[in-house]
Order: C-alpha cells, then structure tokens, then sequence
C-alpha cells in the first residue's frame, strides 16, 4: 500500500519546502498539496524543488475556476521540472464556494468534469506531438493551438528528453464524479469524510467498476487513494490532544451537507442540524456535547503509532491502493510516522 502526506493548508511558500523534505526523510511515497488559502501549483512547486524522490499531487487543485488549457500548460511545467513527478489532482468544489467565494459560474460538475479532463488530455496531447488535438463539446471547445504557443520541443530542440503527461487524478465523494474518473482518470481520491469501509465498498468501487467499464477498463486501471482521519500520538497525552483537534475539525466538516451521508450511514443523521448551527454561529461552548467521545469513537479510528498501520490496514486494506496519512505536528515524532509508512509498504 502506498502512502501519501496530506498537508496543513495553511502551510504557505516559504514553509512548504522544508515539510516536503519530512515527507520524502520519513520514506512516503508521496505528498497532497491542497487549494484552501494558497495556489496550489506554487505549493507543488516549491515541494517539487525541494525534493528528489516523491510524488507531489494536487488534491486537489480547483477545476472550474481556471482554464482547462491554462491548468494543463501548469501541469506540463510542474512535469517537465520534476522529471515526472508531479500528479494533477482535480476537483470541482460546492456551488456555493464557486459561486460566490470565486466569483465564477457554476454548472452540473460531473458532466462537466468529464469534458474538463479531456480538454487537459487534449492539451497534453497537443503539446506532446506538436499538433492540434481538437476538443469542441458543451462547456469547453479547444480548436486553436498556433506552433508560436504550443511547449512541444521537438520543432526547436530535438535533443529535449521526452515529457511525460502528468497522471489525472479526480477527487470527489458522489457518484457522478466516481463514474467520470472510472471512465477517465488515472486515479481518485476519497475525501476523508468518505472514506470508510462501507463508503468504499458500497458507493465508491461500484461506481468507479461502473465507469472504468464505458471505457473498455477495469477497477485495476485505476488508483485509489483513500483519505483516512485517524487520532494517534506517540502517548496517552499525545492522543488525548489530537483528539480534541478532530473534534473541532470533526464538527466544521461534518457540518458541510454533502458529508452528511456519512453520518446518516452512520446512524448519526440528527447531528446535521447541531452542528451547521454550532458552525453557522462559530459558537463552539457546545462541541462536546454534540461531538461526544462515543461519536469521535464511531467515525473516527483511535491508535497510538504503535498500533496504527493495522488500523489502517482494518479499514482500507483490500479496498484503496494506497492513503493519504498527516506527518505529526512535532517532527521529533516523524521517525516513529516512518515506521507505520514502512509497516503499510510491507
């Protein structure tokens, strides 16, 4: 199973090198750089320069607020600079945020996921062979690429080593989205509100089965990286602070209405209302007493490093590829981290 970092989103340029140069000492294969407060591909950017070995991916880099040509002339440089290492991972977040936190139009996402990622791949294609592979479709038409605009290298400098396109990865949580990246994408990730066993076993494989069959694929053309929120420490006091941490994290984003099938599927379906009127109001006097110990418990799996790649192994073990699992906060505690990564690898 491989194993990736997620990223504090808060992590900004000049912080971002040196958690990436973590990742890479504690033997991950890998790191997620998300868009939350900071440009994602600067972040990737910066990660990339600073190491030698993982994989840097967005997860995931917003869809419908950028040109699709525009994201896959990014991706093509992030590639060509890391020798192949970087993976673009893409999303298409809520109406709302879209709508009124980026100011742009919102659409049906999956149908228009679909013809985002194959413009990307038209565009990959475009600046692999030098030539125009067109795209005309509902939301986006691609039908111009002069030689002055199009990267490929092979008009100017026939000694440049090959480019290679960057791997797509669709992250998501409804169905819609799963059947677009069976069909298409190299790879999907959970989002770690969804990510249980019964999520994956119920919703996510059938779906991406289901999608990866429109295109004459399987399941294992496919890569699945599942998101896990774990509470873990190196000791008692360690674990009893994380978990105060995930309760407040627990409330902001379970309070999101398209996380609350996880509850409902949990039997906790009358926690919706508390907690969007806890978050609504940033009233958190209440936070224990909606996100009890026995709700953490329900949601959330609870181990010490020391236990904490068999717990992973219980929950995700024969159904993702790989995970996505957080550094700890203290870096004097990443050589313990090193030893789950190394215990999942087996």
């Amino acid at each position: 199973m491989k194993v990736y970092a997620g990223t504090d989103p808060r992590l900004g340029l000049t912080e971002i090198g040196d958690y990436a140069r973590r990742v890479e000492a504690a033997g991950y294969d890998g790191m997620h750089v998300s868009e939350t407060v900071h440009d994602p591909f600067l972040l990737a950017l910066q990660a990339l320069q600073a190491t030698s070995r993982i994989v840097v991916r967005t997860s995931v880099a917003l869809a419908f607020v950028r040109s699709p040509v525009l994201t896959a002339y990014t991706a093509w440089d992030l590639s060509a600079i890391s020798g192949g290492r970087f993976h673009l991972g893409l999303g298409s977040q809520v109406r709302q945020n879209i709508e009124q936190r980026y100011a742009m139009p919102w659409s049906e996402p999956a149908p228009r996921m679909r013809q985002y990622v194959q413009v990307v791949r038209a565009a990959f294609e475009t600046f692999r062979t030098g030539e125009l592979t067109p795209f005309d479709g509902k939301h986006y038409r691609f039908l111009r690429m002069q030689p002055y605009f199009n990267p490929h290298r092979g008009a100017t400098d026939r000694t440049a080593p090959d480019i290679a396109a960057p791997p797509i990865y669709l992250g998501g949580v409804g169905r819609g989205m799963c059947l677009a990246a069976g069909e298409l994408a190299d790879g999907f990730v959970t989002h770690p509100t969804n990510s249980s066993p019964q999520y994956l076993e119920q919703d996510c494989l059938p779906a991406l089965a289901e999608g990866a069959a429109v295109a004459g694929r399987t399941r294992a053309d496919l890569d699945l990286v599942a998101g896990v929120q774990v509470i873990t420490g190196a000791t008692d006091a360690d674990v009893s602070r994380e978990r105060e941490r995930q309760r407040r994290l627990f409330a902001f984003l379970y309070s999101t209405p398209a996380y609350h099938r996880e509850l409902e599927r949990s039997g906790l379906g009358g926690l919706r209302e508390p907690l969007a009127r806890m978050v609504r109001r940033d009233s958190w006097s209440e936070l224990r007493e909606v996100v009890t110990d026995d709700v953490l418990d329900a949601m959330l799996p609870t181990a010490p490093y020391s236990r904490l790649a068999e717990v992973i192994r219980d929950r995700v073990g024969g159904r993702a590829d790989a995970v996505t699992l957080a550094l700890p906060s203290d870096p004097e505690h990443d050589a313990l981290m090193a030893e789950v990564v190394g215990q999942l690898h087996e």
